[in-house]
């Protein structure tokens, strides 16, 4: 770890220089926000649902050092030739490269909350695939937060913290995300998933144990985006969803409220394609649920089963998999010591999470590096991982 810091401090000088502005040897620090990855649980944290995250060991690190005046420079490894550089004194607008605003929408949150910053040298350095699906956008937003509120001498609430990251992708990056991505990022527990309440932001941490399972993640290398038109439309149908319950039931403010006898019920009533995302998001919070359960009795082959549940689920009901995602899937199930697999994070593209036994993890990766080309000529990225840590100050 601290051979990885002292690299990314050696290519902060070479962007920033080796003294802060006016000839100060200001300290660098840096700062780790972990990927994640969503065991189970996909498009119920926009309807106030259940979400089982966990931090993955691929990450985002943030070198940062203070200035004295009120501006941010900022750079990232993976765009060495860009420089972006604003005023805390001024509105902040979001602009292109695009990688930059969601550093920019934190630091404007964190001023409207009136949190008083100073001027910031930082290069990001990620580790994460951009459009993989495991929230390289949340890390860096977290990241950035941490880093501007360490130099301000501050520090903030995680849950509060994630909230004006939050904020931040829906203002300045146009991303409509629910609240999963930044609370895991922000409060991941080493060892654990996390059982996230998404309407009232309570936790419960469930362990996973190192010696008996292993979480794979396999990048389909087809790059999703989810400021793109399709995840809107999926919110607006759900909400559509909402609005005919909630006729029926004043009390229903989401579809975490409606049981499924109710979606049943509303078969044929509702437009075919607004029932069926109604469906999807009813019944996956009852996996969530579920799957935290056994995943604590360590009844893994349940686990496994609601995993391709979802799997289909996120594919017939609320039409987000693609062919990858779905061959990657049936692969992994042909691998023994595999109880399950499914596509993770928004869809369209990105990984898919598997849960295997320790000794399983290689054969897994090997058959899929095998089997993925053949069929779709490009080469998928898989690791396995285990549960790491939320956010933190490294130095």
């Amino acid at each position: 770890m601290q051979g990885a810091n002292d690299e990314l401090k050696r290519k902060f000088a070479g962007v920033f220089g080796e003294r802060a502005q006016g000839g100060a040897a200001g300290k660098v620090h840096v700062v780790r926000a972990p990927g994640r990855v969503n065991l189970i649980g996909e498009h119920t944290d926009y309807n106030d649902g259940f979400v089982f995250p966990m931090a993955i060991e691929l990450e985002v690190r943030v070198a940062c050092r203070g200035r004295e005046d009120a501006r941010v420079r900022l750079s990232s490894t993976a765009y060495p030739k860009d420089v972006v550089e604003f005023s805390l004194s001024e509105k902040i607008a979001a602009g292109k490269p695009e990688w930059a605003n969601y550093s920019k929408g934190v630091a404007a949150e964190l001023l409207a909350a009136g949190i008083p910053l100073v001027g910031m040298d930082a290069l990001v350095d990620n580790t994460l695939p951009i459009g993989g699906g495991l929230s390289s956008s949340a890390a860096i937003e977290v990241g950035t937060g941490l880093a501007l509120l360490k130099l301000a001498g501050l520090d903030m609430d995680r849950d509060r913290l994630a909230l004006l990251c939050q904020k931040a992708e829906h203002e300045y990056a146009g991303a409509p995300v629910g609240i999963m991505d930044q609370t895991i990022v922000a409060s991941a527990k080493a060892g654990h998933a996390m059982l996230l309440d998404c309407r009232d932001k309570t936790k419960r941490f469930v362990p996973l144990d190192e010696k008996e399972l292993r979480v794979v993640i396999a990048n389909s290398m087809v790059k999703h985006e989810i400021s793109g038109g399709e995840y809107a439309k999926r919110r607006k149908e759900c909400e559509e969803g909402v609005a005919y319950f909630r006729k029926l039931n004043p009390e229903v403010r989401a579809l975490r409220d409606v049981t499924l006898a109710e979606v049943m019920a509303a078969k044929g009533k509702l437009p075919d394609v607004v029932w069926r995302r109604c469906h999807h998001v009813v019944t996956e919070n009852k996996r969530t649920l579920e799957a935290a359960m056994k995943l604590e009795q360590k009844g893994y082959e349940e686990v496994g089963a609601l995993m391709l549940q979802s799997h289909g689920s996120l594919r017939d009901d609320y039409e987000v998999s693609a062919p990858e995602l779905d061959f990657l899937v049936a692969e992994s199930m042909k691998v023994k010591g595999v109880y399950g697999a499914r596509m993770t994070g928004g869809g369209f593209g990105g990984c898919i999470v598997a849960l295997v036994q320790p000794r399983a993890a290689e054969n897994l990766a090997k058959h899929l590096s095998e089997t993925y080309p053949k069929k779709f000529g490009k080469k998928p990225e898989v690791f396995a991982t285990t549960a790491t840590q939320g956010a933190s100050v490294l130095e």
